[in-house]
């Protein structure tokens, strides 16, 4: 009998078991703790882009008072689109049961900017001096048509709860780049927005991934995560020494159980400890030039708004945060557009403007992709089948615009059509799986590849749809 027969035979079963979940338990934590770039599957071919901002206008900004020009609804305005184009896609219940569906031209001027000669509303006069430097996708669309299952679908590639989000997948299979912040950080806009949407932190969620992989959202304020701060305000040494002694306990049990539950509560204490640190540092703007105030507008000294979360957008990736997640509400503009639409504008143009000149100034803009856009867009026709001077718009996921910026996505493309009244895609369409597959493919990710075995299947962002839109791509 050879030494591991002998030390074989000399153990029971129970010395067994805890010797097998230690050893599984012991890879899981240095599996949760080891830090570097390396995720669950790594990179399948050389990337692009590092890491993405999301700038997810929440509500449904309408393309055809912003981005998609059509004189055609100036010329109709007043007439039933349905008898100027073939009736496809889905209706909401607001508009589905009118007699009428009168097309309502936009009040607001366009005009050709850069030498894209792309078209921008005159609600967007920051956006329209940075076009050349954008890739302007005219041609997304989606299939749900109401709010929820649509932000749920554009988040995580479906329209029910319950899967990752694009962030989740992205921290799972390329890991973190940096030891002392979360690789998933959501800011979402407070304040006076109207026709707000709810945000579920659902749509930050890990899903069937592991709670480590969900986005962490920072709050506005003094204190950007709760109960960060120790309200004894010890000094760090007597911090690290508490969690030790909680480490240690901890380690029991996960010898005991090998559950991996306890190894991800484990990462998620050194997480927060590291945080301690770097959370004051991020939030801290006395180091940030009048300059940036400038460039940002004067709201970014103001936490919570959408200017100062632009900002910490900027900060978080200096930083080698993985995936920024801002959400803006408001977009949802069923009545009185003409009052709300400028608004939202005013308060996101100068920012986003700052966003992307800002990153491409310091030379991150071209490992970054920014993502503008919500979850789909709105009709060309009143939404009360009335025209009047007061309209609004309804629900469109047939088409709708999309910027992106950066990642080696094609500076001052414009890519996709529409017909004459915006109400189909004619050219290039570009579904929102496609969307996804081509921004992981930037990151360095095979969207086909990237999966995860949950209830006998696999799993992925794109589920089984999506291809990369490479005519978007340098």
């Amino acid at each position: 009998m050879n030494d591991l027969e002998s030390t074989m035979a000399s153990i029971d079963r129970r010395q067994m078991l805890k010797l097998g979940a230690a050893g599984l338990g012991g890879m899981a934590l240095a599996d949760l703790q080891a830090a570097g770039s390396q995720g669950a599957t790594g990179i399948h071919h050389t990337a692009k882009a590092k890491r993405v901002i999301y700038l997810f206008q929440s509500g449904g900004p309408s393309q055809v008072d912003l981005f998609d020009h059509k004189p055609m609804l100036a010329k109709h305005h007043g007439e039933d689109i349905f008898k100027l184009v073939e009736k496809e896609g889905r209706l909401t219940g607001f508009t589905n049961g009118h007699k009428i569906h009168p097309v309502i031209g936009p009040k607001y001027k366009f005009s050709r900017q850069g030498g894209s000669g792309a078209w921008m509303s005159e609600l967007l006069p920051h956006m329209s001096k940075i076009t050349d430097d954008v890739c302007t996708i005219r041609s997304v669309s989606t299939k749900p048509v109401n709010h929820d299952p649509a932000m749920t679908f554009m988040q995580t590639g479906h329209g029910l709860p319950g899967r990752p989000s694009m962030g989740s997948w992205l921290s799972y299979g390329l890991g973190s780049m940096n030891r002392n912040l979360p690789d998933f950080v959501v800011l979402v806009s407070r304040g006076d927005l109207g026709n707000m949407q709810p945000l579920n932190n659902r749509l930050w969620g890990s899903g069937f991934l592991s709670e480590k992989y969900a986005g962490v959202r920072l709050r506005s304020g003094a204190e950007p995560v709760l109960y960060l701060n120790d309200p004894a305000e010890k000094p760090i040494k007597d911090r690290r020494e508490i969690l030790d002694v909680i480490n240690k306990l901890n380690e029991e049990e996960l010898s005991r159980s090998g559950d991996p539950a306890v190894a991800t509560r484990m990462a998620q204490y050194e997480m927060a400890f590291r945080m301690q640190s770097s959370i004051p540092d991020l939030s801290d703007l006395s180091d940030e030039p009048e300059s940036t105030y400038k460039l940002y507008g004067e709201e970014a000294r103001k936490p919570g708004t959408y200017a100062f979360n632009c900002l910490m957008a900027r900060r978080l990736a200096e930083r080698d945060v993985r995936f920024i997640q801002l959400y803006h509400s408001g977009w949802d503009h069923h009545f009185n557009l003409p009052s709300h639409l400028p608004k939202r504008c005013k308060e996101t143009d100068q920012a986003s403007a700052a966003l992307i000149t800002d990153l491409k100034q310091r030379g991150l803009l071209e490992d970054t992709i920014v993502v503008w856009g919500g979850e789909f867009g709105r009709t060309t026709f009143s939404q009360d089948g009335k025209v009047k001077a007061d309209y609004g718009r309804d629900h469109h996921a047939n088409c709708f615009t999309t910027l992106v910026a950066g990642g080696g996505f094609k500076p001052g493309l414009v890519h996709g059509e529409t017909d004459d009244f915006c109400y189909s895609v004619v050219r290039d369409e570009v579904p929102v799986h496609d969307l996804h597959a081509t921004l992981m493919h930037q990151l360095g990710i095979d969207h086909e590849r990237l999966t995860f075995r949950h209830q006998g299947r696999d799993y992925r962002l794109t589920d089984v749809h999506g291809k990369v839109v490479r005519e978007l791509l340098t």
